[in-house]
């Protein structure tokens, strides 16, 4: 079975209140505080000018990261830290890319693990991620990405519900 992730995450408040002038944007809350907004197809056509964005006006190494988006999620990360992720699994082997903004500037990444690297000492990209985030884990989870539920949906297009 496969794990298709791309998204926005921060703590929620101040991400709901970031997207709430974006039409298609939907926050989804996830435990510990946090929250994220998928990168949907409608989302994505929504920020990017005339729907697309090569992928040299993306920043490095993400697929669906509009071009000139990390200039969003920089002022966005002036009330607190703000990462994008991706994930792509599917039967238990993939890839994981994330980056972290805060106070304005790239804090972390953009870190990538390929399909069949092993993750570093550090932890998973996405783990790594939200532990800049404020994420802990917990003594009934693997790791930050288990703790914070975003293992409960399969692919993007699931997390997303009406637009909020």
């Amino acid at each position: 079975m496969g794990y298709v992730l791309e998204a926005v995450v921060a703590r929620e408040e101040p991400l709901r209140a970031a997207a709430a002038g974006i039409a298609a944007a939907r926050t989804v809350p996830l435990r510990q505080g946090l929250a994220l907004l998928p990168m949907t197809d409608e989302l994505f056509g929504v920020l990017s000018p005339g729907g697309t964005a090569g992928p040299e006006a993306r920043p490095p190494g993400f697929r669906k990261l509009p071009g000139g988006f990390d200039r969003t999620l920089t002022r966005w990360s002036a009330t607190g830290p703000v990462a994008y992720a991706e994930a792509d699994f599917f039967g238990g082997d993939g890839e994981q890319r994330a980056a972290v903004w805060d106070a304005g500037a790239l804090v972390l990444g953009p870190l990538h693990t390929a399909e069949g690297d092993p993750f570093p000492a550090a932890g998973s990209p996405l783990s790594q991620a939200l532990r800049r985030l404020g994420a802990v884990c917990d003594a009934e989870s693997f790791d930050e990405f288990a703790a914070v539920g975003l293992g409960r949906h399969r692919h993007t297009r699931d997390w997303a519900g009406p637009a909020r």
